[in-house]
């Protein structure tokens, strides 16, 4: 087995560049395989930059003032009127997938990121790993990261009977060029983080950075949120079949979703949310539908093997802690790396300290999204459900995550 110090990284999303950088720094040689032929896009997937986010970017060697998007001080809830019933101070900076992507992207050498590369299986070694990917390639190293996500082909070879557990409820997302909104709605809506809570369900919304990572007033996008109760057995599988009557696995390509499917959705939206948001839905031009799932690893470190952010841990996205805890991770298994004496050593320092924080944020995010459930399964849910749903408190909770490091 050659060379040493190599880190093999398996996905090239944030966690897997977030890992990769974070390596780097401290001496690896790191390549990275993402399955993914084209360069990668968020969708409609807008983020909150956590402040602990500043403090990971210089840990990764990069510029911690930078302008990571949009900057909003305050949160205002609405009512199916449309009228303002609670506001608070709450400083945030919103953002979008694609532009800390591309931040991390570009700080990541070129030459070393490898598309294309779908991973068959892993083999372990003394002395190190054996990366085999489909079409016979092969990749060696000391050291095998999974940062390939909720589907992670890492995860599955080594925790094979585990699996993604529904929540009971989907969200519609979807992004909004800033110039289409109108006057009044913008008025309302763009400086703020906005809530309405129609009768168990929750819509919100926030600004985010435009296309090609465009800040300027006028240029940026509008992010909207939308969680529906959608029971798995009579609800889902018909959001997830497509116009051929193919039933999609976990999640579906938003062209694929039907056209009555999308309809269904903006009838609902007149019946049952604020005006502003009403009109915001009537422009979302592709939507894009998200069922919520919980994935919790009972382990996240196999020999010469460790997996991170949502490899490990899927939560709910009520915390906003997906990008954060991926980041952290990566920082904490590059420290463990560093003071330990071996690789299989650290990863186990590296699991220790990181599996309690995951099941944290699991245990959170569940609370916090109770009260969507198409189903209360237990008294306990029924009590956070009852506890979590207030104006006062989903203002005050939702993607905060003060409570993780108190």
């Amino acid at each position: 087995m050659e060379p040493s110090r190599r880190a093999l990284v398996i996905g090239g999303s944030m966690s897997g560049l977030f890992a990769a950088l974070a390596l780097s720094r401290r001496g690896w040689d790191v390549e990275v395989f993402e399955r993914v032929e084209g360069e990668l896009a968020g969708r409609g997937a807008g983020i909150v930059a956590q402040p602990q986010l500043r403090a990971v970017f210089r840990a990764v060697g990069l510029d911690p003032d930078v302008e990571l998007g949009v900057e909003v001080r305050r949160r205002r809830m609405l009512d199916r009127t449309g009228q303002v019933i609670g506001e608070s101070e709450c400083p945030q900076t919103l953002t979008s997938w694609d532009r800390l992507f591309r931040m991390l992207r570009d700080a990541f050498p070129g030459e070393r990121y490898h598309r294309g590369m779908a991973l068959d299986r892993v083999e372990q070694r003394a002395g190190g790993v054996i990366a085999h990917f489909a079409g016979g390639a092969t990749a060696t190293g000391e050291l095998l990261i999974g940062a390939d996500g909720l589907r992670s082909s890492v995860r599955q070879q080594f925790l094979p009977d585990l699996a993604p557990l529904y929540a009971g409820y989907v969200a519609w997302r979807a992004l909004i060029a800033e110039e289409a909104i109108p006057a009044s709605v913008h008025r309302d809506l763009f400086a703020y983080m906005v809530f309405a809570l129609p009768p168990g369900e929750q819509i919100l919304g926030y600004p985010v950075a435009g296309p090609n990572d465009d800040l300027r007033s006028g240029y940026r996008r509008y992010n909207l949120v939308w969680y529906r109760p959608a029971d798995e057995r009579t609800e889902l599988e018909d959001l997830l079949t497509d116009a051929s009557g193919n039933v999609h696995d976990l999640s579906i390509p938003p062209p694929l979703i039907r056209p009555e499917v999308i309809g269904a959705m903006r009838t609902a939206a007149a019946k049952l949310v604020p005006p502003q948001f009403q009109e915001i839905v009537r422009l979302a031009a592709q939507p894009f539908l998200q069922p919520i799932y919980d994935l919790e690893a009972p382990h996240i470190a196999f020999g010469r093997v460790a997996i991170l952010g949502d490899a490990a841990f899927v939560a709910r996205p009520h915390v906003a802690a997906g990008v954060v805890k991926a980041a952290e991770d990566a920082l904490a298994l590059a420290e463990a790396l560093e003071a330990s004496a071996g690789v299989e050593q650290a990863l186990r320092v590296y699991e220790a300290d990181r599996i309690g924080v995951g099941r944290r944020i699991i245990e959170r995010a569940r609370h916090l999204g109770a009260y969507l459930q198409a189903e209360l399964r237990s008294v306990e849910e029924r009590d956070f459900a009852a506890r979590h749903r207030t104006v006062e408190a989903v203002m005050a909770e939702t993607a905060v995550m003060d409570f993780l490091y108190r």
